[in-house]
């Protein structure tokens, strides 16, 4: 029998799939429709405690719409395929998710390339959840349900996250704020690059990048995600090289540095070991994997915030769910796990670079981490007022096929609080690492100084670049280079702009 739409059985004066209230025949043995149940409320109004989800549904052919967002709330809440009377041994109205809010998707359904697709509102009381653990948040909102075989595919779009809930959650480790005082850098976006090649240098080899790279004017050099411990490389020796090479160009430079040191690694035991070597060399910042777990994201930030320690997260692996627009879940909602879990960097598109990043999207994705509180924006992609609680600033990362050329852009798309991650764009310079990191230092702090002094950036940036390379061959060099390098391809993650959807909950 089809859990979804089975052969209802109803009180005689209700409409044929209405809630039945009659408790003898709710809670009769059998299967009812999950609207039946009392998953469907369209007069339901959200509380301030509410936590609100925004999942993009395309039902089965045969499952109407309201259905299917009443099936998405049974089956992330308290709901199973046919009656159980022990419900009746719970607060089971509390307790149960309420669908009550179902819109078409624009630009979906007959006459387009893509089939019918709703957005559902979806509101859980807090009691369903665990305070300061996103493993049991993820559990329920993104559990068993996305397999559920009467939706074709199912996204989770947005969530609304109350401030009683956000006050169990530690928030990041250091901030924005913090994180310029420690490094005493201010005005300007903070400069990084990624080693390259990412797997294969020895430790001295490696420790040789990361010198050249910070002496050269970056702020920070970092590992990649799949650097770990392998036979090439041990993680000590990789530590131990790169921290040396941060203690020359801070003493060459006069300024302080960094390198994000990879403690990604088996286990959380593993991860603490290799972050404590770390801080015994000396070192500002750690980094990790998005791939490590919520779980243990939130034991690296803890660990992070009794030791004073930049963490620094890498989202390896999210584009496996986020990047398709129908099934999976937005970045957005992992920018703000991430920010409740308390991680202080993680990487967020760039608009200009080669990753996925529509500017839009991107701008919503950098506002959710660095805002007190975000109003619902749907050009942006946020369908919720959200008030952040006091918890502190991310500092979004930009990296992935950035170069010199592009600072204009940059800085016109991402602000100041960002980190600007140049590796191919430093080390594929021509001649070198450092003069690959000159270029990229004198490349910002032209454009600054034109922002500054109010000029327009976005439409005299070329000229404003070309103008501070005559006086510096490494950046004339670099805009040689990459001049005509770019990654024009079209966006598969946009907005939907469905003005129905700026009633927000």
């Amino acid at each position: 029998m089809n859990a979804v739409a089975p052969a209802p059985r109803t009180d005689a004066s209700a409409p044929a799939d209405a809630p039945v209230t009659d408790a003898r025949k709710r809670y009769a043995a059998g299967v009812l429709k999950y609207r039946q149940m009392g998953y469907w409320q369209p007069d339901y109004r959200p509380l301030d405690t509410d936590v609100v989800a925004l999942f993009r549904i395309t039902p089965q052919e045969g499952v109407d719409a309201e259905e299917a967002a009443a099936a998405v709330a049974g089956e992330s809440s308290t709901a199973t395929w046919t009656v159980v009377w022990t419900d009746r041994l719970t607060a089971c109205e509390l307790y149960r998710a309420k669908a009550y809010r179902v819109d078409p998707v624009p630009g979906t359904g007959p006459g387009t390339r893509t089939e019918q697709q709703y957005f559902a509102w979806i509101a859980y009381d807090l009691d369903l959840f665990e305070p300061g653990s996103i493993a049991n948040l993820t559990a329920s909102i993104i559990g068993n349900v996305f397999g559920f075989k009467a939706l074709r595919a199912l996204r989770l779009e947005d969530m609304r996250l109350p401030v009683a809930y956000l006050k169990t959650f530690q928030g990041p480790a250091t901030g924005i704020v913090v994180e310029r005082e420690r490094l005493d850098k201010f005005g300007r976006p903070l400069l990084g690059a990624t080693t390259k090649p990412k797997l294969g240098l020895s430790g001295r080899n490696y420790g040789r990048v990361v010198y050249e790279g910070l002496k050269g004017g970056l702020d920070f050099m970092k590992d990649d995600e799949n650097i770990n411990s392998q036979p090439f490389m041990h993680w000590r020796d990789r530590f131990l090289y790169c921290m040396e090479a941060v203690a020359r160009a801070s003493a060459a430079t006069g300024e302080v540095k960094g390198h994000y040191l990879n403690v990604t690694a088996g286990t959380v035991e593993e991860m603490i070991e290799r972050a404590e070597f770390a801080r015994s060399l000396g070192s500002v910042i750690v980094m990790i994997d998005l791939v490590v777990g919520y779980s243990a994201i939130q034991s690296m930030a803890k660990w992070a915030r009794r030791n004073d320690t930049i963490l620094h997260l890498h989202r390896a692996g999210n584009s496996t769910y986020s990047r398709q627009k129908n099934h999976g879940m937005n970045f957005r909602v992992i920018c703000k796990w991430m920010r409740m879990a308390g991680v202080d960097h993680i990487h967020a598109g760039t608009v200009v670079g080669k990753l996925e990043g529509d500017p839009l999207m991107i701008r919503g994705f950098y506002d959710t981490l660095r805002e007190t509180r975000t109003p619902a924006n749907l050009e942006h992609g946020l369908f919720f007022d959200q008030d952040w609680a006091s918890l502190n600033k991310v500092m979004p990362v930009a990296s992935g096929g950035i170069h010199a050329g592009q600072m204009h852009q940059l800085l016109t798309y991402l602000g100041e609080d960002v980190v600007l991650q140049f590796g191919g764009g430093t080390i594929g310079h021509p001649q070198g690492i450092q003069a690959g990191a000159t270029a990229n230092r004198v490349a910002l702090e032209a454009m600054v100084l034109a922002r500054n002094e109010g000029r327009d950036i976005w439409n005299e940036g070329p000229e404003i670049l070309d103008a501070a390379a005559r006086d510096c061959m490494p950046l004339r060099q670099a805009l040689d280079t990459w001049k005509d390098v770019t990654f024009d391809y079209a966006s598969t993650d946009t907005a939907d702009f469905v003005a129905a959807a700026t009633e927000t909950a």
